[in-house]
């Protein structure tokens, strides 16, 4: 029978020590003290019940050392988080960095892709001009520079013999009577 009050204020203890956490996940309490609240709250009952001549000795004394350590052991906590938001930020930053550096060697990529395009052109209408290759023949390369110049995908005008393979021309481009007329896309040959 003289157990029962230890075991009550021990329940009592525990209802108040997930009151006290709840309020504090609401509110913004740091780590360290939500560890040395917990640590007293249970200190303090361990304590009581531990030292049974002096249990309010004891309790004082559970509550200090619970306290100290609830604090020490919040603050490893805290340290850890903060080590982790390191962490994410310095990837964060990594995958900014390598991604812009992506888009800046694609955008240099496709500038290289329409001067060489462009010299090409300019060169075969050189050549038509010269009279060394047919006026047809002499834009195409140039038609397509312009159409990839426009935002079109450049994959599409690509001339080189394995694509040119792959692919039947439209030479009736903007010819009404025949099938994909209003069409400048390459259709594939399969």
């Amino acid at each position: 029978m003289k157990k029962l009050p230890y075991i009550f204020s021990l329940l009592l203890a525990l209802v108040v020590l997930m009151q006290s956490a709840a309020v504090q996940a609401q509110s913004k309490v740091s780590p360290q003290a939500k560890g040395a609240i917990i640590g007293g709250i249970g200190g303090a009952a361990a304590g009581a019940i531990i030292n049974k001549k002096n249990r309010k000795v004891g309790g004082v004394v559970g509550a200090a050392a619970g306290a100290g350590t609830g604090y020490m052991i919040g603050r490893n906590i805290q340290n850890k988080q903060k080590a982790r938001a390191a962490e994410a930020a310095r990837v964060a930053a990594a995958n900014r960095a390598a991604r812009a550096e992506r888009e800046a060697a694609a955008a240099r990529a496709e500038r290289n892709a329409l001067a060489k395009r462009a010299e090409a052109a300019e060169q075969r209408a050189a050549l038509a001009q010269a009279g060394q290759l047919p006026q047809q023949q002499a834009m195409q390369p140039a038609m397509a520079a312009g159409f990839a110049a426009a935002g079109t995908p450049a994959m599409l005008y690509n001339t080189s013999n394995a694509m040119s393979a792959a692919y039947l021309p439209n030479n009736s481009y903007g010819d009404r009577s025949t099938p994909y007329a209003s069409s400048e896309v390459r259709r594939k040959s399969w």
